[in-house]
């Protein structure tokens, strides 16, 4: 038997209270600093920067607009400049240089509605090609922008005439390890999972898992496409084998019923692709390792290639808050820190211990 001590252990090493609704946090790479985003009770958005100093979170700076601030993304952004893309209430895409924040570096009305998610790739030294944010609305659509071009998206997924709309939870990146190959899956709220192929501009997949798709996430994107997990809003998710897509079957999955609630976020560990965290509407983490099945693929009565799916293990939960932990971010550069918000209106830093003994 393993002893209780050997597993990583979840510790809560620093909590800040704020006075505005946290949506989303994320550490600026290459430093000991993260943003939070939100909306004060006046309307307006927010961002904050926060340093880790002597165990502390210390408030650095403070930078107020004009509307609510809901998700953002390093992503698209080369190390030497760090921009922020952020996603607002009014359907805008802005990016900030955050030295500089009064004006953004690149605006664009992206949407009608509300940007729920965002996600950016090509930046930050993590896949191939031109950097590109991929924003996903309530409006129903869901689109690719390349900072370079004002105004017109690169790509736009939207429901075909006559189909309704849906509203658009999560976007994520994924296949961008050559120059040319690209893909982003987006999640709805009436359970469907569509991913796009932006090199043929198609739609490659669709399923649907009966309820509404809260996270969606990669393993990594820079690699051809391996595992995604997506986290639905009736406490359970699904890892999707991705190397294998079955002509009539499609991807194969394993499902886990996780969170007595809806789980919000899944973030893959940078170091480790294996390992990943969920967060859910009781205030709950779990962290969890994927393990392989012994063949990944197998023939089909038709000789036809079919993915076989792995199985998860709870490597550790943890309850911090009552309420829901609405997203979380692990660092890129410090193994086992991440950061999380919850609806409490507190921030967390987090250390997940012994993760180099998986």
């Amino acid at each position: 038997m393993s002893s209780p001590l050997e597993k990583p252990q979840i510790i809560a090493h620093v909590q800040k209270s704020v006075n505005y609704t946290l949506f989303d946090c994320k550490w600026i790479p290459c430093s000991a600093k993260f943003v939070c985003l939100g909306n004060l009770a006046r309307g307006s958005g927010i961002l904050q920067i926060y340093e880790i100093q002597h165990g502390e979170a210390k408030l650095i700076r403070e930078i107020e607009k004009t509307k609510p601030l809901k998700c953002g993304t390093f992503g698209a952004s080369s190390l030497q400049q760090r921009y922020l893309a952020t996603g607002d209430f009014g359907g805008n895409l802005n990016v900030w240089n955050l030295e500089a924040a009064d004006t953004p570096v690149y605006s664009v009305k992206a949407h009608k509605e509300i940007i729920n998610c965002i996600d950016g790739v090509g930046g930050l030294g993590i896949g191939e090609g031109a950097p590109e944010i991929v924003t996903g609305s309530r409006d129903g659509t869901v689109k690719v922008w390349d900072t370079r071009q004002k105004d017109t998206p690169v790509a736009n997924m939207e429901a075909v005439e006559g189909e309704s709309k849906r509203d658009c939870w999560t976007v994520a990146f994924g296949h961008a390890y050559n120059q040319e190959e690209r893909a982003v899956c987006a999640g709805y709220d009436n359970g469907d999972i569509k991913l796009f192929d932006l090199r043929n501009m198609s739609l490659r997949w669709e399923t649907n898992i009966r309820n509404g798709v809260c996270c969606l996430e990669f393993d990594r994107k820079d690699i051809m496409m391996n595992k995604l997990v997506a986290t639905s809003l009736e406490g359970k998710f699904n890892v999707y084998d991705m190397r294998t897509q079955h002509p009539t079957k499609g991807f194969a999955s394993v499902t886990e019923k996780a969170h007595k609630s809806t789980v919000w976020q899944v973030r893959h560990l940078p170091q480790n692709r294996d390992v990943f965290m969920t967060t859910g509407g009781a205030g709950a983490l779990h962290l969890w390792k994927y393990e392989y099945p012994a063949q990944r693929s197998r023939k089909d009565s038709e000789g036809v290639d079919m993915g076989v799916a792995g199985t998860v293990s709870l490597l550790q939960n943890v309850t911090l808050s009552t309420q829901p932990i609405s997203s979380i971010d692990w660092s890129p550069d410090k193994k086992g820190l991440c950061v999380s918000t919850s609806f409490d209106q507190t921030v967390r830093v987090l250390i997940v211990t012994k993760l180099n003994k998986l």
